[in-house]
Formats: C-alpha cells, sequence, structure tokens
C-alpha cells in the first residue's frame, strides 16, 4: 500500500481502473465523466481524485463514486474511500465537452493519429476541407456511422486543426447529451440568457453525438434556434451520429431538412489492412511492441469497431505492465476474448435504460421508480418497463422488482399498454425506437 502513494503508482493503477469502468458503462459516459479524472494521492485507504470541474465533481459524486469504489478494490485488492475534489477554482460550473476560445478539447486525437481507409477516406477528406477553410467549405458537415469508427476523433481533429490555424476563433465541442443536460441546468437556474449567449457566440460549434437530441421537445426546439442564428451568421457547423439524418427517427423534420444542407459523409467498418495498421498505430503509442503476426491475429477477429482493436492493445499493455507476459498470439487471445465479453452487468444496462427514458420524457430516473401517478410518470414508467423486456429479455416479475417492487399483472398492463400506443400513433412507435437505437448505440 506504501507503494500506492508514488504518482507513477497511481497513474498506473487508474489506467487499469479506466479500462474497468469502461467496461461497466457507456464510452458516452465513460468520456463525458470518467475520462478526464486525475489521480491525487492516496493515504490509508483513502484515493483522492480530481475533476475538472465542479460540475462535474457533482455528477461523479452521485452517479459514479461506487463504480470507482469497485474498479479500484477490483485492481489493488481491498476496500478503499473515494475522494473527489475538483479544480474549477472560480466557482463556475463548466459544461463537460466544451472547447472555448482557445481552450484545449478533452480528447486527444488528430489527424496525425487517424489511419485513413477506404472505409473512412471520404470523411477524412471532407474533415480536412472543413478544418482548413471553416464555413466556407461544407456547412453543415455531417459524420456518421456505427459507434466506435472514428467519428469522434475526426470532430477533435478538425476542432484542433482549427484551433491551430484560426485561433482567434471561438470553437464549442459538446456532446449531444451534455447539451441536453446544459440546457436542463439552465431552465432550473434560470440563466437560459447565458445558454444563448455562450453557444451563439460560437465560431465553430462541434456537436457529437447529436442523435441524443431526438425525442427531447425543448432540446430540439433550442438547437434548431442555435442552428438557424449560426448558420445565418456563416458559422461553422460539424456534426456526428450513428445514423443518417433520416434514420433519427424522433429528430424534428425542420432539424433533419437543416442537417442534410450541407454535407453527409458516412464511415464504414475498416477493412483488414487498416484494422492491422490501427492495432500497429495503438501499440506504438504505448511503446508495446506487437509482432506482424499478433497484430494481424487481432485485426482478422475484430472487425467493426475500432474501440475494440484498441481495447485488445490495452489489454495487452495490461498483460505485460501486471504479469510481465509481453504480446504473443496466446495474450492476444486472452485480451480479444475479455473485449468481446465487454457486455454491460444487468443493472447497469437497466440504469441507462430508465436515464435515458427519463431525459426523453423530462422527468428523473427517481420519478420513473417510484409510487408518482401523474400521467407523464406513468408513461415515462411503462416505456421504462416495456423497454428493458425488449433489450434484456428478464422476466417481467424481475422488472417488476427494479420498479418499486410491482406485480406481474400490472407490468403486463405496462407492456401491453406500449405495445398498443405504438400500435396506433405512430410518432409514440418512432420515440419508443428510438429511444432504443440510442441505448444500443452506445
Amino acid at each position: 500500500m506504501e507503494n500506492m502513494r508514488h504518482l507513477s503508482d497511481m497513474e498506473e493503477v487508474f489506467f487499469h481502473v479506466g479500462e474497468f469502468c469502461k467496461r461497466r458503462i457507456s464510452e458516452v459516459s465513460y468520456t463525458l465523466w470518467l475520462k478526464d479524472l486525475k489521480p491525487v494521492s492516496f493515504s490509508g485507504s483513502t484515493v483522492y481524485l480530481k475533476a475538472n470541474s465542479e460540475f462535474k465533481r457533482k455528477i461523479i459524486q452521485e452517479k459514479h463514486s461506487d463504480l470507482l469504489k469497485e474498479a479500484y478494490e477490483e485492481v489493488i485488492g481491498f476496500d478503499v474511500i473515494i475522494n473527489i475534489s475538483s479544480d474549477d477554482c472560480s466557482g463556475e460550473e463548466a459544461a463537460p465537452g466544451s472547447v472555448q476560445k482557445n481552450g484545449e478539447p478533452e480528447y486527444e486525437y488528430t489527424f496525425d493519429s487517424f489511419i485513413v481507409g477506404n472505409s473512412n477516406k471520404f470523411a477524412h477528406a471532407a474533415s480536412l476541407a472543413v478544418a482548413a477553410n471553416p464555413s466556407n467549405a461544407y456547412n453543415p458537415l455531417f459524420i456518421y456511422g456505427s459507434s466506435g469508427l472514428g467519428k469522434t476523433h475526426l470532430l477533435t481533429a478538425v476542432c484542433k486543426e482549427i484551433q491551430k490555424t484560426f485561433p482567434a476563433k471561438n470553437q464549442i465541442f459538446v456532446h449531444g447529451e451534455a447539451f441536453t443536460n446544459e440546457l436542463i441546468e439552465a431552465i432550473t437556474k434560470q440563466t437560459t440568457a447565458q445558454f444563448h449567449n455562450k453557444y451563439r457566440s460560437a465560431d465553430v460549434l462541434l456537436v457529437d453525438d447529436i442523435q441524443f437530441i431526438a425525442g427531447k421537445e425543448r432540446t430540439q426546439e433550442e438547437f434548431f434556434h442555435t442552428f438557424n442564428f449560426l448558420y445565418q451568421d456563416s458559422k461553422q457547423i460539424i456534426l456526428t451520429s450513428d445514423r443518417p439524418p433520416k434514420e433519427i427517427k424522433t429528430l424534428e423534420e425542420r432539424l433533419r431538412t437543416r442537417f442534410e444542407w450541407g454535407l453527409l459523409a458516412d464511415i464504414q467498418p475498416p477493412d483488414f489492412e487498416t484494422r492491422t495498421a490501427i492495432v500497429k498505430r495503438k501499440a506504438e503509442q504505448l511503446e508495446l511492441d506487437v509482432p506482424t503476426e499478433v497484430a494481424e491475429y487481432i485485426a482478422n477477429r475484430l472487425k467493426n469497431n475500432i474501440r475494440q482493436l484498441e481495447g485488445a492493445v490495452n489489454k495487452m499493455k495490461a498483460y505485460k505492465i501486471l504479469q510481465g507476459q509481453p504480446p504473443s498470439i496466446m495474450v492476444a487471445q486472452a485480451s480479444i476474448r475479455d473485449v468481446l465479453s465487454d457486455n454491460q452487468p444487468l443493472p447497469v444496462t437497466i440504469e441507462r435504460i430508465i436515464s435515458e427514458v427519463a431525459r426523453t420524457f423530462n422527468v428523473s430516473s427517481a420519478d420513473i421508480r417510484s409510487n408518482k401517478r401523474n400521467a407523464n410518470i406513468s408513461s415515462a414508467r411503462q416505456v421504462s418497463a416495456y423497454i428493458v423486456k425488449e433489450i434484456t429479455h428478464i422476466s417481467l416479475a424481475a422488472i417488476g422488482q427494479e420498479f418499486g417492487n410491482r406485480d406481474h399483472s400490472t407490468m403486463v398492463y405496462a407492456v401491453q399498454q406500449v405495445e398498443k400506443n405504438m400500435a396506433k400513433d405512430f410518432s409514440y412507435k418512432e420515440m419508443v425506437e428510438d429511444i432504443i437505437n440510442n441505448i444500443r448505440s452506445n
């Protein structure tokens, strides 16, 4: 335990804590809330961590402290206490994911580190063009593709290149989910004027995973006006999504049309050569010597997700650090097995479902689990039960336990009501399907 107090040891342990957390929550949640946490010290049985804003600290403390505690205990083998502070000395609650003038984005991706192949060269070329000539190349630029294929990488590379070439431009980089959360915060605190001023002062607005605003009426209304204001003022807008605008079912038509005004660029799963190059590049970044046959072995088995390729390399690095095993086919097999069995545990999946439904219906997760009976909460509860059944396939009795120990007949009624509503109301059906797509895309 004494050795754990050295910063280098803390950082190494925190790397493995991060890998554990990535397997338990969505990539979006990890990137938004946990990625920027910094290990500070270890004293007795207390781990001291620091968030980069008070806003993040509160969210992490409320939503993820138990996960961090479990992760540390898994990695170091004994119980710990998690203490999280923030370095937001100004007291202002910075928006997660934002990149203001002269700021640095929270991601580390650049054009130089992006592996170009047949599957992504069009999106890459379009991103380069926008970075070189913002507002005059393609506006808006809409990049879409399945999760884990490099959309965020390209979006961040554009941001960094514009910062380097046009340092006076005010850029705002935000995740679609964070945009919604920030709007809710502004409404709650009656600071919507500041919210408007912030986003409408952008020279470049970059929104990752814009599909998360679909189905959220007030958020779409706000983004519609923000989009119009910036577009009419010849400001650059860059968006990413897991699907093209026409397939975001609960996206308002007026937004769908505007998203299609500029250029749509898709990213497909990488081919074998590109996958192999990605493995080799990630290994170089980690200063890990991966033989070609090992890189090809991984590339032959992980075909649809760049994050899984990088995750396998991360795992091989962990094997080398913790067990002294250099990369080999045997180690690659173990690493791939761990990556492919990266399904989230049932309680985390259910919590994600309830959280996403709560955002869509503008209620809280606690409301959905409560005994409150007003129409909006009851409807949200029914949709949550239906989606839990669709995604997890657990019994209705078990689902009832998740919703305040409700009995089997109540759950049967809830699911049947949703099915009836979906059969007679097309927009309701699209809303439910869009929630399911958002959950499955993470």
